[in-house]
């Protein structure tokens, strides 16, 4: 590669999907004095919301919860589609000048941290050139999971499949599914908002899963919601539909986690009601589990089930033998053909974007590290890690880091440090795994992720409203070393 001089900025914001344009509003409304940059990989902004574009694609959560709590979203739609919520991002971001920050193409390999100038460098490859940016805060808005590779199981056999074989995260836009026999694999969210609008065009639609997996059917536009808005208009009328939202999402859980037993009865029934007398639900829609072990499947007025009634997609629970030159063959001796098969099989996990870190040019390894109130890493100064939530809408979670870091960096500038970071130092922490399902992707990704304690601060909660009035309680300094670059700090007791 070629290299060039490198670019200062306060601030390196790595993505630009939801979280990093949420952390640069966040940063810029505490600091307005401060400069940043937000280096994206891609060729447009959006993150999620731009890289998978397989039909059907939607919000698995409410769009006020998932929205920024700083700009409404306007439309009517209570679960929005993805290139609504792209366009939604765009605006924001052009809205607010955050757009003239980005930029595009460009991909962070390393960032390493120097304690003698207290500044990061951070290399990123621009089409073949090594860009070198330097900062003094670095916040990673990266996500969890690989955007490049998805996770794709190496079924028995399927070099000699004569049909196409596709993965959701790396949908062609050139397919076409008019008049196709397709197989479905998996049972999460991106097979259940997929497959309603595959069998639209499609011949026919098998869903094939191993395990079932809990759904719940929202409307697609909530009266209510809406009648809110219109009461209390602007701003005012999304916090408060975000409120609402954040609060039923919450009962949700609780309820789920706290009376499994009855949530298990209730969404058995909400089930059966939409599907013909006799069907077998207890075989394809009763997982073995309990809810919220795994995320929650949502449907758009009880989509999915309305498709299978009238006959359009079939439900398999089976698993795959292997395939063969005209689909796939089931462990059962059953053999579902297909024109295509889509390998709904879920997401690679993946630390910081990919992207090495590392302190005085030892590399820091994120699984060995506990994560410190939902955005720092142990012992890792001036850096960020946004993490969301995986039993509600990731921006919650999002937001809350944004303006964890931009009061964090009023305090240092208030006070002239130029490094701050949490340590944990001798005190015994227990552990705990940090994010709390145990959908595959979780399980096959826990070494990717850093380590959550059993107590806060160190701990990783999942309670959005207890973290929303925690936040608002706890003190800047707890288990925080701050100091000046040359000065030699004594570390916390």
């Amino acid at each position: 590669m070629d290299a060039r001089e490198s670019e200062y900025s306060d601030v390196i914001i790595v993505g630009a999907g939801f979280s990093g344009i949420g952390a640069a509003y966040r940063i810029r409304e505490k600091n307005p004095d401060l400069t940043f940059t937000i280096l994206e990989r891609r060729e447009r902004l959006g993150g999620t919301w731009d890289l998978f574009r397989y039909p059907g694609i939607r919000s698995d959560s409410d769009i006020f919860t998932l929205s920024f709590p700083w700009e409404p979203w306007t439309r009517p739609e209570a679960i929005a589609d993805g290139p609504d919520i792209w366009q939604y991002m765009a605006d924001a971001a052009r809205k607010h000048g955050i757009d003239r920050h980005i930029r595009y193409q460009t991909e962070v390999r390393s960032a390493d941290w120097d304690s003698a100038t207290d500044t990061w460098t951070v290399r990123a490859d621009h089409n073949g050139t090594e860009n070198v940016f330097t900062a003094r805060f670095l916040f990673f808005a990266s996500g969890y999971y690989d955007y490049s590779a998805p996770y794709a199981p190496d079924f028995p056999g399927l070099g000699d499949f004569r049909g196409e074989v596709i993965h959701p995260q790396l949908w062609p836009e050139e397919f076409d599914t008019t008049g196709k026999r397709l197989v479905v694999i998996g049972s999460g969210a991106t097979a259940v908002s997929m497959i309603p609008s595959l069998a639209s065009k499609a011949a026919h639609v098998t869903m094939l899963q191993r395990t079932p997996s809990y759904l719940f059917s929202v409307p697609r536009v909530l009266p209510p919601i809406n009648a809110i808005r219109r009461v209390l208009p602007g701003r005012t009328g999304h916090l408060a539909a975000r409120w609402v939202m954040s609060m039923f999402g919450s009962l949700l859980w609780l309820v789920s986690r706290g009376a499994p037993a009855l949530s298990k009865r209730l969404l058995r029934w909400m089930t059966k009601r939409e599907l013909p007398a006799n069907y077998p639900v207890d075989i394809h829609f009763r997982p073995p589990y309990d809810p919220w072990d795994q995320r929650m499947c949502f449907m758009v007025d009880a989509d999915l089930l309305k498709a299978v009634a009238a006959g359009d997609v079939e439900i398999v629970t089976d698993h795959v033998d292997h395939f063969d030159a005209h689909g796939v063959v089931l462990r059962s001796g059953r053999r579902l053909d297909a024109d295509a098969v889509i390998t709904a099989t879920g997401l690679q996990m993946q630390a910081l974007g990919g992207a090495i870190l590392s302190v005085d040019g030892e590399k820091v390894e994120p699984h060995q590290r506990f994560m410190y109130r939902r955005h720092l890493l142990e012992d890792v100064p001036n850096a960020a890690w946004c993490m969301g939530y995986t039993n509600a809408s990731w921006t919650l979670g999002a937001d809350m880091t944004a303006r964890a870091v931009a009061n964090l960096l009023a305090y240092m500038n208030s006070h002239g440090y130029t490094h701050a970071y949490p340590h944990l130092g001798n005190e015994a922490m227990g552990e705990q795994p940090a994010f709390n399902l145990k959908s595959g992707y979780v399980l096959r990704g826990l070494s990717a992720l850093p380590k959550s304690g059993i107590r806060r601060p160190w701990m990783l909660s999942h309670t959005y409203v207890r973290d929303a009035i925690g936040q608002r309680l706890e003190s800047i300094e707890e288990s925080m070393v701050f100091g000046r670059a040359g000065e030699r700090e004594a570390h916390p007791a």
